[in-house]
């Protein structure tokens, strides 16, 4: 009877590992494969669909390519289409000690070669926006196409460089709590709570290493005008989707407004945001 006891509490025990893993972020994570980043980090990707172009799929802060399950469903019809775990993010590797934007996007490079994408449309929410941008400039010959997701002209005010530091030292102190705090406040006030919940909750269950040095390089990365450098060289159409509000600043760029959103514009209305993805491609013809 003991020896049955024992067996039933283990396989009790598998069950509730199972179950903890399969309610991880937002969708399904299978294993594998993988690709060596310049680091030999290992980086998670997932590549489906057919099509002479791909879309390839750039988390945010914090998030993981499973944040983009709704696009790669509507999408793989149409387009290949490929996602991916930066570092320090969703199953791929923890070992890097330093999580740059150039980094991230030796990661999205890694990818784009190992799969041998020859004509490549790079989406990038938040800050997988910057993380496109630099992979950009160094796939000169891959890339046809760039969007960016809530990641510019949001009306945000970035810190300046000396403040950078005042504004990591909370995360620091709590990352838990901090990271929470700020995600739930990029929703709408009629936002569905039980998403909110979900994605502000996973988000800040990361490791805390990964998302200090992320943020720390996000802000730098801003603050030294990255963004102007590299948008003023740029030589491939440059579309945004933006979560339309109040006081958004001009820009010359082409754009596309989804309205009644905050800035997960992607989980938090898909249909909306997979039309306006449509439309930004289309804009690029």
């Amino acid at each position: 009877m003991n020896r049955k006891l024992k067996q039933l509490q283990k396989l009790l025990l598998i069950a509730i590992c199972f179950g903890l893993v399969g309610c991880a972020g937002l969708g399904v994570k299978p294993e594998g494969p993988f690709v060596l980043s310049t680091d030999s980090v290992k980086i998670h990707y997932s590549d489906t669909g057919q099509g002479e172009v791909a879309l390839v799929f750039i988390h945010g802060w914090m998030c993981d390519s499973s944040y983009w399950q709704n696009q790669v469903d509507y999408f793989k019809s149409k387009y290949r289409v490929v996602t991916l775990d930066l570092a320090g993010h969703g199953q791929s590797g923890l070992e890097r000690q330093d999580y740059s934007i150039s980094k991230f996007a030796d990661d999205v490079i890694a990818v784009v070669n190992h799969l041998q994408l020859k004509k490549v449309i790079l989406v990038g929410h938040s800050m997988g926006g910057p993380v496109a941008l630099e992979a950009t400039t160094r796939l000169p010959d891959n890339i046809i196409g760039v969007v960016a997701v809530d990641s510019f002209a949001t009306g945000f005010q970035w810190p300046e460089k000396q403040k950078i530091q005042e504004a990591v030292a909370p995360f620091k102190d709590n990352f838990k709590e901090q990271t929470y705090k700020l995600v739930t406040s990029m929703f709408p006030e009629n936002a569905d709570p039980a998403l909110v919940n979900e994605i502000a909750s996973d988000m800040a269950s990361g490791p805390k290493q990964v998302g200090i040095s992320a943020f720390s390089h996000l802000l730098e990365w801003m603050a030294n005008n990255n963004y102007q450098k590299i948008r003023k060289n740029l030589s491939v159409p440059f579309v945004h989707i933006n979560a339309l509000h109040k006081n958004m600043p001009i820009i010359r760029d082409k754009i596309v407004f989804v309205s009644d959103v905050g800035h997960f514009i992607p989980q938090e209305a898909p249909e909306k945001f997979n039309e306006a993805l449509e439309q930004a491609i289309y804009l690029m013809k």
